[in-house]
This record gives structure tokens, C-alpha cells and sequence, in this order.
């Protein structure tokens, strides 16, 4: 077994009322990785998380932590803390007694206590704070106590369920550089859950997308949105076109009634595939000077870049471009080689 994997889960099933939950799910998450596990309401992201805490037992299957088998050890006993979206604080207790809780479990001396939680509360950015009651607090500042107190008892993994999920966009932002930067400086594992795309592209070593019970691709944010192994993850990470298309041979590909150059091989000869081209890869040119010509339907100005619609032999096409053009106008449509992601034809 690989020495970096931390947590292994083995051939996971969970089922909860008779419904399947987890459908044979395998997933090694590394040491000192930030891991996202992403995906839509019900795909089983927080019960993986469950899972790793140990306060859910798989239907079968196994959890080992160091490549030994924990799957019946009491979450009190493993060495993981979460950090749920409810933050959980206790509100008749102050920011620093908030955070030492754990600690006088544990029944260390109060200048220990002290130290520790000083450290964590300035490594949070709220150094000061230490009487201030949890109902003084904000909604960033209320996360951050939440997380001090998760860390300061220095667990091997620290699990993230949605945490910034009650927080505004720009609070949002901050917070997830702000956990990127703890986790590095740490220097501990973080299995984090999010259905935000964004947010796991922003943040992750590794992006885990699931949907049904099932994984669908593990890869690095780069892998996940310029490779996806099918249509389902393509759709879900950011805007996609998604075509169906014949590879021809290697490096050559037809979809929309054109015949491109891509980069891509491996294919049998004629193969039906799917092909993926984002929406930002496409180039707005001349009529004269595109492969594909389409009618803009519509234009809506998104800050960055123009979003555009447009219909293309019946079919609709959306480009994102600083360029803008008018409903109704005709426009060229290019693609280079290296902006054509081919994919095998999935039930995704």
C-alpha cells in the first residue's frame, strides 16, 4: 500500500431504508492533500464524510486509516475532527472556552490551554476575541472559532461538511483561501464537501466528483475540467458543449457536419463519441473565416466576458467571449485542435 494514503475506503456500500446511498465506492485520500468531494444534493459526498468520522457504519465494506481496518472504531477514537456547516458552537460559552473545550476533555493543564488556544485563535485571525461571547460573533467570525476548535486538538484530518455554505459571497472568497492557507500551514489532511464547483476547483489538491452513490472522476482541478472522463462530470464542472461526434482515426474528428483536427487518439476507426468544447475555447471570427457559422439568439453580459447563445444547424451552441455581437447577427465559429476534448459515449 501506498505510505501516503491516510484513509483507504474498500468496496463501500451504504444502504439507509432501502435505498442504495453508496454503490461500491473505493477512494484513497492522501496525506496532507486538501481532497473536495464534490457533487450535487444526495450523490453520498456526506455520507463518505460520515463515513471517515466513524459516525455512520457501512452497510458492508471497509475504512482503514494507515492501512489498518477502523470500520468499527467509535469517532472519539480515530484521529479526525469535522467541522460542520451548523458550526455547532456552544452559545453559552466564550470564543476561548469554545475552543479549549476539546482540550479539557482531554484534561490538559490550564497553561497549556492557555498557549494553545492563543496560538489557534491567532492562526484564525482572532486573536483579541477570547471573551467575546459566540452571540457577538458574525457568520465568518462564528466559522473561524469553529474551525480553531477543530485544529487546536491537531488531528491527523480535519473534515469540512459545506462550511461556508451560510456565508455570503465575498465572506465565501475569503474564507476559502483563508482554508487553503490553514491547511497548508497545518500541514494536515482536509477531506472537504461542496456542491460548488467553484469552490472545489479554488481550493483542492484533489476534486472527487460523485453523483448516485458513485464516483465518477478523482483528479486534480486541471484534470477534472480540461479532462472529464465523461458527460456527467463535463456538464457539472463549469459550461460545456457536448456533441456527439465519429472519431475518424487519431487526430481527426466530425460533429456539427465538419471534420477537425484534435489532439486526441486511441479511438477504433468510425468510433461514435461524445466531444466537449468549453465555452470560453470558442473563437468569435468572421463568417468568411469559421469552420462553423450560427445566428446569435442571445447576449447577456456577465462582468469578464460576453455570455452568447447561439444556434448552429438547429442546434444551440454557448461561447463566452470579450467580443460582442448582437442578436441576430451571423457569426464564425473556430476551434482549434487543442480546444476539442473527445470522449467515450457514456450513459453519464
Amino acid at each position: 500500500m501506498d505510505n501516503s494514503v491516510i484513509v483507504s475506503l474498500r468496496d463501500i456500500v451504504v444502504d439507509f431504508d432501502g435505498q442504495r446511498i453508496l454503490n461500491g465506492l473505493n477512494l484513497d485520500i492522501h496525506d496532507k492533500e486538501f481532497v473536495t468531494l464534490l457533487g450535487s444534493s444526495g450523490c453520498g459526498k456526506t455520507t463518505t464524510l460520515r463515513l471517515i468520522a466513524g459516525f455512520l457504519e457501512p452497510t458492508s465494506g471497509t475504512v482503514s486509516l494507515h492501512g489498518k481496518d477502523i470500520t468499527g472504531v467509535p469517532p472519539y477514537k480515530r484521529p479526525v475532527n469535522t467541522v460542520f456547516q451548523k458550526y455547532a458552537l456552544f452559545p453559552h460559552l466564550n470564543v476561548f472556552e469554545n475552543v479549549a473545550f476539546g482540550l479539557r476533555l482531554k484534561h490538559l493543564d490550564e497553561d497549556t490551554i492557555r498557549t494553545k488556544v492563543r496560538d489557534m485563535l491567532e492562526v484564525v485571525g482572532l486573536k483579541g476575541f477570547e471573551r467575546r461571547s459566540i452571540s457577538q460573533m458574525s457568520g465568518g467570525q462564528q466559522q473561524r472559532v469553529a474551525i480553531a476548535r477543530s485544529l487546536v486538538n491537531e488531528p491527523e484530518i480535519l473534515l469540512l461538511d459545506e462550511p461556508l455554505g451560510a456565508l455570503d459571497l465575498k465572506l465565501r472568497k475569503e474564507m476559502q483561501l483563508e482554508l487553503k492557507r490553514l491547511q497548508r500551514e497545518m500541514n494536515i489532511t482536509f477531506v472537504y464537501v461542496t456542491h460548488d464547483q467553484e469552490e472545489a476547483l479554488t481550493m483542492s489538491d484533489t476534486v472527487v466528483v460523485m453523483n448516485g452513490g458513485v464516483i465518477q472522476q478523482v483528479g486534480t482541478p486541471e484534470e477534472i475540467y480540461n479532462e472529464p472522463k465523461n458527460a456527467f462530470v463535463a456538464d457539472f464542472i463549469g459550461d460545456s458543449n457536448i456533441i456527439d461526434g465519429v472519431m475518424h482515426r487519431d487526430f481527426l474528428v466530425s460533429f456539427a457536419g465538419v471534420q477537425f483536427p484534435c489532439v486526441d487518439r486511441g479511438f477504433k476507426p468510425e468510433q461514435s463519441v461524445q466531444v466537449v468544447v468549453r465555452p470560453e475555447d470558442i473563437e468569435v471570427v468572421s463568417p468568411m473565416e469559421g469552420q462553423l457559422t450560427g445566428e446569435v439568439n442571445e447576449v447577456i453580459f456577465k462582468g469578464v466576458h460576453f455570455e452568447m447563445h447561439v444556434d448552429c444547424d438547429g442546434r444551440e451552441w454557448l461561447i463566452h467571449s470579450t467580443r460582442a455581437c448582437t442578436p441576430g447577427e451571423r457569426i464564425g465559429m473556430r476551434i482549434g485542435p487543442n480546444e476539442i476534448h473527445i470522449m467515450a459515449r457514456s450513459e453519464g
